[in-house]
């Protein structure tokens, strides 16, 4: 990041979010074919939260694009149960309805492998339901594989910046699944970004921008599990449905990446035998979502308690602080180390770094000053227990300011 983008940065993001998506068409998703800058990107997808798409040239190096996929563009079942075997994978029955998602079993790969080869040979089907593995943490398993590279575009990855850093959890997965398998409507977890990559196969994507969902709500409050159910024209049911704009629906081919924004609520089929892989992230572009998705819940009838929040969203005020300390800790060591090049990098995370700049991580660090400050004056978190903090903010903002008043 060069410092005319960090100034634009710096101004777009203290606009109201609605003024600057707003005049963004929802009727069609820009293709991209060859790289662009990254201040490009940061300037037309990710400050104004838009949809993309990232052609097969972005793939086309990966490990498993050619490890995974027969000469014919199938998914090489052989050389993957050769690599994973007897490795505990999580399967969800797509034929199956649990709450707003499908239930989950874990299951030996192999046997999975085996599943898939007998549905396949069975025309697309089975007395065992439609299966499809999913959230699978390969990545963090086997990271000695080497099986892709995220591209510069998704790197400034706080999430799993974070998650790695305490070595607990990471939102990084495979998903492979017959023809037929989809994943129902939701939005992702902390309202975070995604990005999913076709290794083979074809997927078509229903997209909502942020919004739209509450026209998709039952009469109890409850979202739609499946936005294409004859059901939702019930309008006893589902009061507000003629209200919701026609999603945007998108054809993803194989080794096409989607990026999808914070907040768009989709719906995923597989037309064929697919493998893809997923990641949520998010940084200090869509930081503000996580906050108000955080304050929104805490707030509402459902979570009077931080401790209900933690159970039922997977993070709570105080988790948040101390994400947003780690990210911090991470940009001023960085900044103060600040090496002249990539072979002085000593890890993974400060090469990443050292890719996106100095000024990006001055960036990161005035967008959680910024969120600081305001959870400092929200009255939801001035109401807990002062020992949900292992830490005195006041006392971070102030070395955060200093770190980026060195380069601003």
């Amino acid at each position: 990041m060069d410092r005319e983008t960090f100034n634009n940065c710096c101004s777009l993001v203290k606009m109201p979010r609605q003024i600057h998506q707003q005049h963004c068409s929802t009727h069609f998703i820009q293709y991209i074919e060859r790289e662009i800058a990254y201040s490009k990107f940061i300037k037309n997808y990710l400050i104004p939260n838009q949809p993309c798409m990232f052609s097969k040239k972005f793939t086309e190096d990966w490990n498993c694009r050619r490890k995974w996929v027969t000469a014919d563009g199938k998914p090489n079942l052989q050389r993957l149960l050769q690599e994973f075997d007897e490795t505990p994978v999580p399967v969800a029955n797509c034929s199956a309805k649990e709450y707003n998602s499908n239930p989950k079993q874990i299951m030996p790969f192999k046997e999975f492998i085996q599943y898939w080869r007998e549905y396949i040979q069975n025309g697309h089907s089975s007395p065992k339901g439609c299966l499809y593995l999913k959230d699978w943490h390969m990545q963090r398993n086997f990271p000695e594989h080497n099986s892709y590279k995220t591209p510069i575009y998704f790197s400034s990855d706080w999430l799993n910046e974070y998650w790695d850093t305490i070595e607990v959890d990471d939102y990084r997965f495979v998903y492979m699944g017959p023809k037929g398998s989809w994943t129902p409507f939701h939005a992702d977890v902390f309202r975070s970004y995604s990005w999913s990559a076709n290794i083979c196969g074809r997927k078509k994507w229903l997209l909502y921008p942020p919004g739209q969902e509450e026209f998709l709500r039952d009469c109890h409050g409850n979202l739609a599990y499946d936005v294409t159910a004859p059901v939702l024209q019930d309008k006893g049911l589902y009061p507000q449905f003629e209200e919701a704009c026609q999603p945007l629906e998108i054809i993803q081919e194989a080794g096409e990446i989607i990026f999808v924004p914070s907040g768009w609520h989709h719906q995923v089929y597989n037309l064929e035998d697919t493998i893809s892989i997923n990641h949520n992230w998010l940084n200090g572009c869509n930081l503000d979502i996580m906050w108000q998705f955080l304050q929104e819940e805490l707030s509402s009838v459902h979570f009077k308690s931080n401790v209900i929040m933690k159970s039922c969203t997977g993070i709570d005020y105080g988790e948040f602080a101390s994400f947003l300390k780690t990210i911090a800790n991470n940009r001023m060591s960085f900044l103060n180390a600040c090496p002249r090049n990539a072979d002085n990098c000593q890890d993974h995370l400060a090469e990443s770094l050292f890719a996106l700049g100095p000024q990006h991580a001055a960036f990161d660090l005035q967008r959680i000053l910024h969120i600081f400050e305001s959870m400092l004056s929200n009255e939801d978190l001035k109401r807990l227990d002062p020992s949900t903090l292992s830490f005195k903010p006041e006392e971070l903002l102030q070395e955060i300011r200093e770190a980026v008043r060195t380069i601003v």
